[in-house]
């Protein structure tokens, strides 16, 4: 664990009670107005982790991609043929 984790692990947080008669921070006006900055920051750090978690990924190689999609292909390509005898079947069968 990074010396920040175990830092942050150690901390409890626990929401502020403002003081009465005072707003809470980030309330209001001036608080919906940083919303907008805020997210942008969440929705930057959110990407940024993603783009270090997919470097962590195995990708299949380009003969195991090609592998699968003969598999899928050839699995649809029976799958119609399948429909098509049960229909053919089912027409017989019926007379």
């Amino acid at each position: 664990m990074a010396v920040a984790e175990v830092e942050r692990v150690g901390k409890v947080d626990t929401p502020e009670k403002p003081e009465e008669g005072k707003p809470a921070q980030g309330g209001g006006v001036p608080g919906f107005l940083g919303w907008p900055g805020r997210k942008l920051a969440e929705l930057r750090a959110f990407f940024t982790e993603v783009r270090s978690e997919l470097k962590k990924v195995t990708w299949p190689s380009r003969k195991e991609v090609v592998v699968i999609a003969t598999s899928i292909l050839f699995g649809f390509y029976l799958w119609g043929l399948d429909l098509a005898f049960s229909r053919v079947m089912s027409l017989v069968l019926a007379r």
